[in-house]
């Protein structure tokens, strides 16, 4: 995956490579900007498959995730033959009930393109009867449309479903997937995503935007910088510019690395930024 600049550890790259070759769902956790979705991206990227992704919310139900009718071509539809005069009533009914009149959403996508990866991202913030409904859905991957009938997966997508924790998933779901939890890259790793990520990033900036970083997610933040917030951070001083960091510039491009203002002020408060 190092050609498609992600650059993950020996558990994640075994985790990945186990769903692949065994065909089940991998269900990564962890804190949020750690490189969960990013893994479904370069997955389709690798695969040359395309990324459906259903983002999952509160009140998520299966309709929104599933198939929905489109009524207005079918309204369309059924005035038209009424103009021309075409058709009994019971063919009419027939008719707008037909495949060109469904419109396809992320879960039904997922199992009419071959190959597809589907990332079923933050899973953790919808509610307990779409997990239910999910876990029906990924255990024989096929869908029951009552106007058509079963539609089902010539081969079953690559599946990555993301949590952030903020609550606990159903162990039911989970015994479904491979599970793996995705921790802060190390120092090393990070230096190494920055230099890769950010081709004109030096050596000594990437290590100190890395030290900083890890230096902040020791402390008692609402919000600690992921990987996504580092790089932002780092790409932010190579805007202005920079050739190293100083604590004046770490100040001032903060913004990028934290994102709650008792964040902030909790790091300059404590002098975070000017510890070595």
């Amino acid at each position: 995956m190092g050609e498609q600049d992600y650059l993950a550890d020996e558990g994640l790259g075994t985790a990945a490579f186990l769903a692949l070759k065994m065909g089940r769902p991998l269900f990564l956790e962890g804190e949020a900007g750690v490189g969960k979705t990013e893994l479904a991206k370069t997955l389709s990227a690798v695969l040359d498959a395309p990324l459906i992704r259903l983002q999952c919310y509160e009140g998520l139900d299966a309709a929104q995730a599933l198939y929905d009718w489109d009524f207005a071509r079918q309204l369309l539809h059924l005035k038209a033959a009424e103009a021309v005069g075409a058709g009994d009533v019971r063919a009419l009914e027939g008719e707008i009930y037909d495949r060109r009149f469904l419109i396809a959403r992320p879960l039904l996508r997922a199992l009419e393109v071959q190959p597809a990866v589907l990332l079923v991202d933050e899973v953790d913030r919808a509610d307990d009867e779409f997990e239910a409904f999910l876990l029906e859905v990924l255990s024989d991957f096929t869908i029951s449309i009552p106007e058509l009938g079963t539609i089902a997966a010539a081969a079953p997508p690559v599946v990555v479903v993301t949590s952030n924790r903020t609550r606990e998933v159903h162990d039911a779901l989970k015994r479904r997937c491979l599970y793996h939890w995705l921790e802060h890259p190390g120092f090393d790793r990070e230096v190494a995503i920055l230099l890769r990520r950010l081709p004109a990033c030096t050596e000594t900036l990437a290590g100190q935007v890395a030290h900083a970083a890890a230096r902040l997610r020791e402390a008692d933040l609402v919000k600690p910088p992921g990987i996504a917030e580092t790089l932002d951070w780092a790409e932010a001083m190579l805007t202005l510019g920079a050739t190293d960091l100083n604590p004046d510039l770490a100040a001032a491009t903060l913004g990028a690395v934290l994102k709650y203002r008792e964040d902030q002020q909790f790091v300059v408060k404590n002098g975070l930024l000017r510890d070595g």
